[in-house]
């Protein structure tokens, strides 16, 4: 497995394959000092990428935004709501030179208990469950990442097949353009072919 692994360009990094256009990236984001860009700078170290200056030769991974939303799950006899489903909510872009880019979004779910009767440790459990999402999230973003090459080569099959089918195309209409100029240059060597060409356009 390990041969066959290290053959197709891949490399045991932490608990993903990470392809090797990937050993260094550089990483940009709305919020530099924020916790989601600690989050995934944490795992690169984790899964041996070496974080470099952003530059037009290096693969870049863009943290575009974030955002958190909630919907109310169920009620209390009051109709105050009693339970919520928050969604956290990634969008980032991945940038490999010579490749192509790709825009990703990425959302985990938790649900939430609100508790009136304990003001002080719901806000507390709230921003530890927002905080394990950010968690979930960076490692979602990982798992993207293993995923580059395949998509990567995907769409240069289809760019590949496109320029084949255009190409294809192309020959045919050069075949029946040449077909045309034979039987032409035939007629005006011929004059019975001539006087048959001329009595199909009199018909």
């Amino acid at each position: 497995m390990a041969l066959a692994t290290a053959s197709c360009g891949f490399h045991l990094r932490g608990n993903y394959m990470l392809p090797d256009d990937i050993a260094k990236l550089s990483l940009t984001s709305f919020d530099q000092y924020g916790q989601l860009h600690r989050q995934v700078k944490s795992q690169f170290q984790l899964h041996g990428i070496e974080p470099v200056a952003p530059s037009s030769r290096v693969p870049n991974l863009h943290l575009i935004s974030e955002s958190t939303g909630e919907r109310t799950l169920s009620l209390y006899q009051n109709a105050r709501a009693a339970e919520y489903e928050l969604t956290y909510t990634v969008r980032y872009r991945i940038v490999v030179p010579e490749k192509g880019s790709q825009t990703y979004t990425t959302r985990v779910n938790r649900t939430f208990l609100d508790n009136p009767l304990t003001a002080l440790a719901k806000s507390v459990e709230r921003d530890m469950i927002e905080q394990e999402m950010r968690e979930q999230a960076a490692k979602q973003i990982m798992r993207q990442l293993a995923r580059l090459t395949a998509i990567f080569n995907q769409m240069e099959e289809q760019e590949l097949e496109a320029l084949l089918e255009q190409n294809t195309d192309n020959d045919e209409r050069v075949s029946t353009e040449l077909g045309l100029d034979v039987k032409a240059d035939s007629a005006a060597a011929d004059p019975a072919a001539r006087q048959d060409n001329q009595a199909e356009s009199a018909q």
